[in-house]
């Protein structure tokens, strides 16, 4: 079952650039930020600047973290963009109200746009052989994530927050709220594999790693929505 239907990836230009690099295009020759090289975040750069007809491996990829470490190399003009994710997106926000964002897998409109369809960021996953000798444990463990995210689109951002353990959300509430605010969507509401996400992830890492390239993999055969459909029938919470 999938939970996060969205990536939550952001391609966000460094504040000191904002006015020269205004497309991905831009981004050829320029260094860039993710949170390690081989990463889903340097795959996703890849498959963004080959999507913009640029030559993947023209722009200097720099390992710089996903927190505070990647922040601090925006703000100090250490690279000229990066790939991040909330809430490191919406601390830079709060400081630069003219920040550019060149794609945010945060929301639907740019997900659909650039994946095709919705991209699973995660997902409950394990080995065929241990699901088919485990049915009962992995439908339960199915059953209480689905339930998880019910309650979730059923609660308001403030309610959640109350609900989280005082060092997740830290000592700024107002900066947790807003990054929660800005996450919620990217949680499923069903559950479901998107066969056209599937596709999308086997995409982005065709682009990165040649080894997936070649391998030829029949991606229809890497999911099943059985269990989601089952926890429909047995608890409602899939829609």
């Amino acid at each position: 079952m999938v939970y996060d239907r969205y990536p939550g990836l952001v391609l966000v230009v460094a504040p000191s650039r904002t006015n020269d690099i205004k497309s991905v295009k831009d981004l050829a020759g320029k260094k860039v930020g993710v949170s390690a090289p081989g990463s889903s975040t340097d795959f996703f750069l890849k498959y963004m600047l080959k999507k913009n007809g640029v030559d993947p491996t023209s722009a200097a990829v720099i390992g710089v973290g996903l927190g505070a470490t990647a922040v601090a190399a925006m703000e100090q003009g250490q690279i000229d963009a990066a790939v991040m994710l909330d809430p490191s997106v919406t601390v830079l926000q709060g400081s630069h109200k003219d920040l550019r964002i060149l794609s945010d897998t945060r929301t639907q409109k740019d997900t659909l746009e650039t994946f095709g369809g919705e991209y699973p960021g995660g997902a409950l996953y394990s080995t065929a052989a241990w699901v088919a000798k485990h049915e009962k444990e992995t439908q339960a463990l199915t059953n209480a994530i689905l339930a998880t995210l019910a309650w979730i689109h059923s609660h308001s951002p403030e309610e959640i927050m109350a609900k989280m353990p005082e060092e997740t959300v830290g000592k700024n509430k107002d900066l947790y709220l807003a990054a929660l605010k800005n996450t919620i969507p990217m949680y499923s509401e069903t559950g479901k594999m998107d066969p056209k996400g599937a596709d999308a992830v086997l995409a982005v890492f065709s682009v990165g790693s040649p080894e997936v390239a070649n391998a030829k993999i029949d991606v229809s055969k890497t999911f099943t929505n059985t269990f989601v459909e089952q926890a429909k029938k047995t608890t409602g919470n899939a829609k």
